[in-house]
């Protein structure tokens, strides 16, 4: 194993092209590299693309970069393993992994593929666990509205119960929050590590506004958040406060909950500027889920860039962020607590309270243990 002070070599597999960081899970992955770019690790990307396109940004931190279609069929949809599994292989990357001895590092369940057929002797693998996969499989069924949809998370989550043994090859698990250490550090052991999650932690200075509003943004495709966001409307269409949902893509649903209430607006986002504008300006964001599952990235997004947050138990219990939010789970204890915030100013006592607790999810450091570890 190469001592610290040697230069230190790693392929990274991800499951999505991490460019722009739009979204939870790639997020965490183009920090990760970042971070450890900086600390002068040499990285070779592995990405599956799909929709996304290619990102000349990534050369900036990566030797190189490979990218490899995702191939979906309905073949995959019956195959034994899990379809977000099947559907990232590629005898490419098989073959590229297999040119070097360098440590590698998988991206979530969804990368490991390559560790059902290969034993990969003599090299150290990590997988970052970016959930308990099936627990959220399951959680999304049970959010979503359509039958088909619902019977194909439930079967999933199945499939990635009994697939989630691959993680016996691994040499290091990743694990991003404490929920999620302390189920596989009891199932796995000692290579269980917790590694907090990768995020820009750079704040913005805030624009004061001529009117204060509360912010919602999210993926409007994942049923968990579209949930969430009915709930945040119900909530809204009994005040007179402006809400204002971001997001890079609609809903017709949504969009029809939001007619004819003057007070609450969508507002399509176009790029990663726009959205930090807003979070520049919002005056407080409403963060709820109805599924516990690693930690929210919007979360660390919104404590970092943003003004005051109310958030439910499943959002940030076991994250660590719990002093740093304002907690609410019924209606009238988010409608209560929003009414005190928008008449209070967010000032340097809670800028100074808020760096304190973010100060323990310092990329830096969490590169560097990862370092340590190749």
């Amino acid at each position: 194993m190469p001592t610290d002070t040697e230069q230190k070599k790693l392929h990274i597999v991800s499951f999505d092209v991490p460019y722009p960081p739009n979204y939870g899970g790639v997020i965490d992955v183009f920090y990760k590299l970042k971070s450890l770019s900086k600390l002068g690790v040499i990285i070779t990307l592995h990405t599956y693309e799909y929709g996304r396109g290619q990102a000349l940004e990534l050369e900036r931190y990566c030797a190189k970069v490979y990218y490899y279609k995702r191939k979906k069929s309905y073949k995959d949809l019956v195959s034994r393993k899990p379809f977000i599994v099947k559907t990232r292989s590629s005898k490419k990357l098989m073959n590229r992994l297999l040119l070097d001895k360098n440590p590698i590092l998988f991206e979530g369940l969804h990368t490991t593929f390559p560790l059902n057929f290969t034993s990969f002797p003599e090299r150290i693998i990590l997988v970052r666990t970016h959930n308990i996969e099936h627990r959220y499989y399951d959680g999304l069924g049970k959010s979503e509205t359509s039958k088909y949809k619902k019977a194909f998370f439930k079967t999933e989550s199945k499939k990635l119960e009994r697939y989630e043994v691959v993680l016996e090859k691994a040499d290091h698990l990743l694990t991003i929050s404490p929920y999620e250490h302390d189920y596989f550090a009891q199932k796995y052991g000692d290579k269980t590590v917790y590694i907090p999650a990768f995020f820009q932690n750079k704040a913005l200075p805030f624009i004061e506004g001529k009117e204060k509003f509360a912010l919602w943004h999210g993926d409007l495709r994942v049923s968990d958040n579209r949930k969430a966001l009915h709930k945040t409307i119900a909530i809204f269409k009994k005040l007179r406060h402006k809400l204002v949902v971001a997001s890079s893509s609609k809903d017709p649903e949504i969009l029809a909950a939001i007619a004819g209430h003057a007070s609450i607006s969508f507002e399509r986002i176009e790029s990663n500027e726009a959205l930090e504008t807003l979070f520049q300006k919002a005056h407080l964001h409403i963060l709820i889920t109805f599924q516990k599952a690693g930690i929210k990235l919007r979360l660390l997004h919104c404590l970092t860039k943003g003004k005051f947050v109310i958030a439910n138990t499943k959002m940030i219990e076991d994250t660590g962020l719990e002093s740093a939010c304002l907690l609410a789970n019924t209606n009238h204890e988010f409608i209560e607590t929003i009414e005190r915030l928008f008449a209070q100013e967010f000032d340097n006592s809670h800028i100074d309270l808020r760096k304190k607790i973010l100060e323990k999810f310092n990329p830096m450091h969490a590169a560097q243990r990862i370092k340590k570890l190749l």
